[in-house]
């Protein structure tokens, strides 16, 4: 099974700080980790305006070490077209994590993201 992390769930699971919903814990520990292109990028935005410590980069050598987290690889002009139906958010980081999990097969996607979790019917946390 498959599931994604949201770029506030991957600066948790990295930080080792907050705490991660019991449904979530259970889906880390059994799930093949993805997240999507677009999370690197907002975690990177974040690092560089100092709310984050840690680059984007490190953040995935972190994660990848850790739990085994990868990359998706879906096409970007596919999730590209796909986002344009998630038209419940002007984020343009959220729509593009939440089409891509959507692309996927409803692929679960773990998130404390109250907003998504009214979208998304798969969020987890």
């Amino acid at each position: 099974m498959i599931a994604y992390l949201d770029t506030h769930a991957a600066m948790r699971l990295a930080s080792g700080r907050g705490r991660i919903g019991r449904r979530a814990e259970k889906l880390i520990e059994r799930a093949d980790l993805l997240i999507s292109p677009m999370v690197l990028v907002e975690l990177e935005y974040l690092y560089e305006i100092g709310r984050l410590t840690l680059s984007a980069a490190d953040i995935l050598r972190k994660l990848e070490h850790e739990l085994g987290l990868g990359l998706c690889d879906l096409s970007f002009a596919d999730i590209a077209r796909a986002a344009l139906d998630e038209k419940w958010t002007r984020d343009a980081f959220d729509r593009i994590i939440v089409a891509q999990a959507r692309l996927r097969g409803l692929t679960p996607l773990i998130s404390a993201d109250e907003t998504i979790a009214e979208h998304y019917p798969r969020a987890v946390w």
